[in-house]
């Protein structure tokens, strides 16, 4: 029988599926229901140092393959998320705190108060592709991403994961900056938009927005390929997952774990034992015995 178990920086997991930041994670309820249905982990909805309000409706719209969202990481501020963290735990899985800010002082004042409230790893949101300020112009400035590590790393004991953007010119060198970090997650969303025809107008209200789903997963494949290559950093990958063969891809391309996000609006939350039970029957079928087995194999 396949050992679906894995430890991602010293994080134990009993499988290698977790919530993506954005869906179903700004709530403790839905959180813990998500890990009781058989999510290894969840990410939180990205949080900041002061309360959110985001972008005004439409905010998120389906295209071919994937969506397309804007929301403007509304979130209620750190200091009024502590009671979501302490539901989130009660399932006895780990929750990752995704955080974000525009200087190294917003991102260690958010970090130390997940830390505070029980999270296993922070993951920071480095790379959002429509939020002025906060979003991919942190990601894309290698000196900021550095430093913003090199303060959380001295402040925090909890693993600090890096989520990187393929928004950037060059992915390499911001990765290289981010160096200190304990993890990368592979991808956040891609650029993209949609018009309206009859209206004459963008679908969202931002204009544009980032893409998920399907659309990219072959992109979020090839960036843990090449982070991995390069790096040799562990990769949690994220982008497009909605089987069991795409999760093995991101495996097989060097992701240690990956993240499941768009794939639960489309498949809804019982795509988690779904995966696994097909991870599993994989790994039956070609006689691998654990995840660490396969992480990386196909890289040449």
């Amino acid at each position: 029988m396949a050992n679906l178990k894995t430890t991602i920086t010293g994080i134990g997991l009993e499988n290698p599926l977790m919530l993506a930041s954005g869906i179903l994670d700004e709530n403790g309820y839905t959180m813990k229901n998500i890990l009781e249905s058989g999510a290894a982990a969840v990410v939180t909805k990205s949080i900041s140092r002061s309360e959110r309000t985001g972008y005004r409706p439409p905010i998120v719209a389906e295209v071919p393959h994937g969506l397309l969202n804007a929301v403007g990481l509304p979130n209620p501020g750190i200091d009024n998320f502590g009671n979501e963290m302490r539901i989130a735990r009660e399932a006895g899985k780990p929750v990752i705190g995704s955080i974000f800010g525009g200087t190294a002082e917003e991102f260690t004042y958010v970090g130390r108060k997940m830390e505070e409230y029980g999270a296993s790893a922070l993951e920071l949101n480095l790379s959002c592709p429509h939020v002025v300020g906060v979003g991919s112009e942190v990601g894309s400035d290698p000196e900021l991403v550095e430093e913003i590590i090199a303060e959380l790393k001295g402040k925090v004991r909890i693993p600090v994961w890096a989520k990187l953007s393929p928004n950037v010119t060059d992915i390499l060198e911001v990765a290289e900056a981010a160096g200190k970090a304990d993890a990368f997650v592979v991808i956040n969303t891609v650029r993209g938009m949609a018009i309206d025809i009859h209206a004459r107008r963008p679908v969202l209200s931002n204009s544009y927005g980032g893409l998920s789903g399907r659309a990219v997963k072959n992109v979020g494949i090839r960036y843990t390929y090449q982070l991995y290559k390069e790096t040799g950093k562990v990769i949690i990958g994220v982008g497009g997952i909605e089987t069991h063969e795409d999760a093995v891809e991101y495996i097989m391309a060097g992701a240690s774990a990956v993240e499941i996000g768009t794939g639960v609006y489309t498949r809804g939350k019982t795509i988690f034992p779904e995966i696994c039970r097909g991870i599993s029957s994989f790994m039956d079928s070609e006689e691998i015995s654990s995840i660490k087995d396969m992480v990386g194999v196909a890289v040449q």
